[in-house]
């Protein structure tokens, strides 16, 4: 056996070489790219940036397991490459990204890149007052005011048009709302480590057994922002950085982190606190899907756990080794499974 591995002729060393040069010249391309796409997203949060400094000052106002059903990928998928057969059995290539808590269509910049280049059709959205939305945070105080960018693009959609929605963190209430009211639009929902509530509940209260109750918190918390006055109620709500790297980046790129350091906004507390509304006969029919993150600080794997066994949905999906954010920490894992729950029927 030991001579097989010395022996070899001149023209395996040779065919060994040129792959070895074709791989690193493949892993040189991949990381240019990386890279190039890095520097736009960090451009675009540091332009992003520089538009929230018209919000006058109010950062400084702050005080403070269910299997799945699984399909196997056709090999042009996980390669990075489409057969257009996959697409053309799909019943819908629109995929519609909302951000979570203080994040913006921004963080989704990896995801877009992988649907694009699987042949399908993503769209990132900035919540009001998130991302480049140009709405001060303190100003919005309803889900549905926080909604107003994702209900007008459903509204605008064709009459036959069908989207499937990804939730991310609390955006996932916004997903739930828009199930409720546009269930016809809606063909597939996928909470991404996100506050799938149920009919009642708010979204604050999937992430109280971390934060405390809503009354506590709206109490005692140091993270409050009263932008009307420490007299009055508080407005929305911001962690420090160290408390961010901790709760949401315990996985992700330095890179990463770095972008969203500099392009998180405040969270408005009015629609975290808003008990939603959801009826059987709109968020009940439609065809909801949890991905799990298995090492999120968060929102821990256990409460994950906890929501999908007390609001069963269709499918669930664990990614290993994810904090709560995967478009960060696991872009691919994140993308093999969103073509995946695309092609269930």
């Amino acid at each position: 056996m030991g001579n097989r591995f010395i022996c070899m002729s001149k023209k395996e060393t040779k065919d060994n070489g040129s792959r070895s040069k074709r791989m690193n010249r493949s892993q040189r391309k991949l990381l240019a790219d990386e890279e190039l796409l890095h520097r736009q997203a960090l451009s675009m949060a540091l332009h992003q940036h520089q538009l929230s400094q018209r919000f006058d000052g109010s950062m400084s106002r702050r005080i403070g397991s269910t299997s799945s059903r699984r399909h196997s990928l056709p090999d042009s998928v996980t390669n990075g490459k489409q057969a257009p057969e996959f697409l053309e059995n799909l019943k819908t290539k629109k995929f519609v990204l909302i951000h979570g808590e203080g994040f913006g269509a921004w963080c989704w910049y990896k995801t877009i890149s992988l649907l694009e280049e699987t042949g399908l059709v993503p769209t990132a959205l900035d919540l009001v007052g998130s991302g480049i939305d140009l709405t001060d945070t303190n100003a919005v105080t309803t889900l549905a005011e926080y909604s107003k960018t994702l209900i007008n693009y459903l509204q605008n959609l064709p009459e036959d048009e069908e989207v499937i929605m990804v939730g991310h963190s609390s955006g996932g209430a916004c997903v739930s709302y828009a199930m409720e009211h546009f269930p016809q639009k809606i063909s597939k929902a996928i909470f991404l480590c996100a506050t799938m509530v149920s009919d009642g509940q708010r979204p604050f209260d999937v992430f109280a057994e971390e934060l405390g109750s809503a009354e506590q918190f709206m109490q005692e918390s140091k993270f409050l922002i009263h932008a009307n006055g420490k007299d009055q109620p508080p407005t929305g709500f911001m962690f420090e950085k160290e408390q961010m790297r901790g709760l949401y980046f315990n996985q992700s790129p330095t890179k990463d982190i770095a972008l969203a350091l500099v392009s998180m906004r405040p969270i408005p507390l009015g629609p975290i606190m808003e008990k939603l509304s959801l009826t059987p006969e709109n968020y009940g029919t439609g065809r909801r899907f949890f991905i799990q993150t298995l090492d999120d600080h968060a929102l821990s794997p256990d409460i994950q756990e906890k929501l999908v066994r007390e609001n069963p949905p269709e499918g669930v999906f664990k990614i290993k080794g994810s904090d709560h954010c995967p478009f960060f920490s696991k872009p691919q894992s994140l993308h093999k499974i969103l073509v995946e729950v695309a092609q269930i029927p």
